[in-house]
């Protein structure tokens, strides 16, 4: 890509704006901007190692398996959509996040205008507990952060009450000689 600065134009301005800072005399501020700079620049390396360490797993995989698994990494993918480089559509991006949760939750709708994501639960968590809604919304929420974050809230719609089938064991039908069968279940309406 090009039209952006080099990194040694980038840190002369950086420095720059530094040292303005220090010159206003201000040292709450010139405290703050050196954290600032210094939480960003271990966001930007930490994307950047686990770039690199994604793209490094198998040398021999074609780019598609390679970019695949750069969009899908929670922290790549944040930062190629903060620059607006994810090459994602938003539902393809909420679909992303919602297949790595360990709770099976779908889309139920996502409403552009007001970044309202509605959810609904997609089956159980394999356990028959399901976890708490709550629970269910906080973890979607902190995977939408990374891929979607245009998704400003997250409604988790009351998934429809089935009636449990019952199941009623009992002796099961004579056989033709006369014996009692073993046990044999049947459901109930």
């Amino acid at each position: 890509m090009s039209g952006g600065p080099d990194a040694e134009t980038a840190g002369r301005r950086v420095e720059e704006i530094l040292d303005r800072l220090a010159g206003s005399g201000d040292r709450t501020a010139c405290e703050a901007a050196d954290e600032l700079v210094r939480v960003l620049m271990e966001f930007y390396g930490a994307g950047l190692a686990r770039a690199v360490d994604l793209f490094g797993r198998d040398r021999g995989a074609p780019a598609g398996d390679a970019l695949e698994a750069l969009l899908g990494d929670e922290l790549v993918a944040s930062l190629l959509v903060l620059h607006g480089l994810h090459p994602d559509d938003a539902p393809t991006r909420i679909a992303r996040a919602l297949k790595g949760l360990p709770q099976p939750l779908e889309s139920a709708g996502f409403d552009p205008a007001t970044g309202e994501l509605r959810l609904r639960r997609a089956g159980t968590a394999g356990c028959g507990c399901g976890g708490s809604p709550e629970a269910a919304e906080r973890t979607a929420r902190d995977a939408l952060a990374c891929f979607a974050p245009e998704v400003t809230a997250v409604v988790l719609e009351e998934a429809a009450v089935r009636e449990p089938v019952l199941l009623q064991i009992g002796p099961g039908p004579a056989d033709t000689a006369g014996t009692s069968g073993g046990p044999s279940a049947t459901t109930a309406p």
